[in-house]
């Protein structure tokens, strides 16, 4: 079966929460923090039917970090706008990310569109097109909805339901799933979920757990709350593994087969400074690296250079 992953990304209370709450009928945010907050901190996930997981991340810029993890493995991306407050700045940086990350489809979603008149709107959605020209989401359908009056909800519902998603992931024949979620369940033990990025597993395989490098036995293994012995590529999994020893797992471990991935204290790379991004990078500065959902802090030597300008480009080596 094949399975697709949606994304909602952009500024913090233009509605993602609740336009996902309005087409599936659950409330992503499950942290007593975020429901007394009224603010998404953790990635939420949410089925539409058996082959459509949404996933909904944070728009507050402290939380960017569980932002990158959530759309890591995305199909399809939603850009959220409210229609009272137009773009954010959070909406560009999630757009920006996007963009970075070579999401190829999706579409954009003006909320709240009950708080503002006709001509507000037009402008907003001029706006948008501006920022958006030349990109995966120019052209793309734009949808005006209000989830406090349900306007617009069922028709944009049913656009999903019947839209021909496409998969644009290369599949490696090497089984990697990155964890964003972990937990303990009674009778069973750790239970790991992620999005299955190459490869395939069934029940019973012997597989890698990084950067920990321990082996881990696949103990059970669901998708859209079903039991199954066999998951591929694109799937949600949630993976009950055995662990040989006492380990902590968290998000951002890697699980992988067993022959094909190892733990490296530095990369050579290339850098490029995105031209709207009024910084440099100076030799020896801290990043922040992100790997599927990992992140993970890094020093940087650049080669035959003091600094990277804003739209420049050089080769690097990161010591993690």
């Amino acid at each position: 079966m094949n399975q697709f992953i949606i994304g909602l990304s952009g500024h913090i209370d233009h509605g993602k929460t609740s336009l996902v709450e309005a087409i599936t009928g659950q409330n992503t945010d499950n942290l007593k923090e975020e429901i007394h907050r009224g603010m998404t901190i953790n990635i939420g996930f949410a089925f539409l039917n058996e082959k459509i997981t949404l996933i909904d991340v944070p728009g507050h810029e402290k939380f960017i970090k569980n932002m990158v993890a959530g759309v890591n493995a995305i199909d399809y991306a939603i850009l959220v706008i409210a229609a009272d407050d137009g773009i954010m700045p959070q909406t560009i940086e999630h757009f920006e990310i996007l963009n970075l990350l070579n999401i190829e489809d999706g579409c954009i979603v003006i909320n709240k569109i009950d708080k503002v008149d006709k001509e507000w709107l037009e402008l907003v959605e001029l706006d948008i097109k501006k920022l958006v020209k030349n990109t995966f989401l120019d052209n793309k359908k734009i949808h005006r909805v209000s989830t406090l009056t349900n306007h617009g909800i069922p028709e944009f519902k049913n656009f999903l339901l019947t839209y021909n998603f496409y998969h644009n992931r290369k599949d490696r024949g090497v089984f990697r799933l990155f964890v964003d979620r972990v937990f303990q369940s009674k009778g069973f033990g750790n239970i790991v979920t992620g999005t299955i990025t190459s490869g395939k597993v069934k029940v019973g395989d012997k597989m890698k757990i990084l950067p920990q490098n321990k082996e881990v036995k696949i103990r059970g293994l669901q998708t859209h709350n079903s039991t199954i012995d066999y998951l591929s590529i694109g799937n949600r999994a949630a993976i009950n593994i055995q662990l040989n020893e006492k380990i902590s797992v968290k998000r951002g471990n890697q699980i992988s087969d067993i022959e094909c991935f190892n733990v490296y204290e530095q990369a050579i790379v290339s850098i490029k400074i995105l031209s709207k991004v009024n910084k440099k990078i100076n030799n020896n500065d801290r990043v922040r690296i992100y790997l599927g959902t990992q992140e993970v802090m890094a020093r940087v030597q650049i080669f035959n250079a003091k600094f990277i300008d804003a739209s420049k480009s050089s080769f690097c080596i990161l010591k993690f």
